[in-house]
């Protein structure tokens, strides 16, 4: 049902948009860039699909972006037994949304970022894959842990099919954000 070739890119977008800093702007998008700025590690797992069980772990860290957009350039890896694979990806916002892309965007063996929106403590982004559309839901558990589950819609549901916890082991802690 799942690739696992196409739920793992799902997986490091996911982290790769928690990772972005702040723009200039203090509005709550950027409150809540800036409380999930700096270098996160931590386990996931894909709980849905052909590859269910497969565990994996990623090390990535987030920078801003070069350009005047509130955004993120993401660099890191994720390792799946044995197996590393480099991580990229760059994020921008747009109008009140964000657009992007993981690797070399769903054009090529990644993903696409197609909107997103940010409430309090959580980020919910849309991505795309060719045919596959989904959703990444990212919360900030406390100033060191972040939860994310990835979503993909199949007919008129959304079915989990990653999750993982990332703890902060560098980077800004804000704590302004949590309720």
């Amino acid at each position: 049902m799942f690739l696992k070739s196409r739920i793992l890119p799902l997986c490091f977008a996911a982290a790769a948009i928690l990772l972005a800093t702040p723009s200039q702007a203090r509005d709550a998008d950027s409150v809540f860039f800036e409380s999930v700025a700096g270098t996160w590690k931590g386990p996931g797992e894909i709980v849905a699909g052909k590859y269910k069980g497969t565990k994996f772990v990623c090390n990535l860290e987030g920078d801003p972006t070069a350009t005047k957009q509130s955004g993120i350039s993401l660099d890191g890896t994720c390792r799946v037994g044995v197996f590393n694979q480099k991580m990229s990806a760059v994020i921008t916002r747009k109008g009140k949304g964000y657009t992007g892309q993981f690797l070399d965007g769903a054009a090529g063996k990644g993903l696409d970022i197609v909107s997103g929106r940010i409430s309090g403590n959580r980020a919910v982004m849309g991505i795309n894959r060719k045919t596959l559309d989904g959703a990444m839901i990212a919360r900030l558990h406390d100033p060191e842990t972040m939860n994310v589950t990835i979503s993909v819609k199949v007919g008129e549901q959304m079915v989990p099919v990653i999750g993982m916890t990332l703890k902060r082991t560098a980077g800004r802690v804000k704590t302004g954000l949590l309720r």
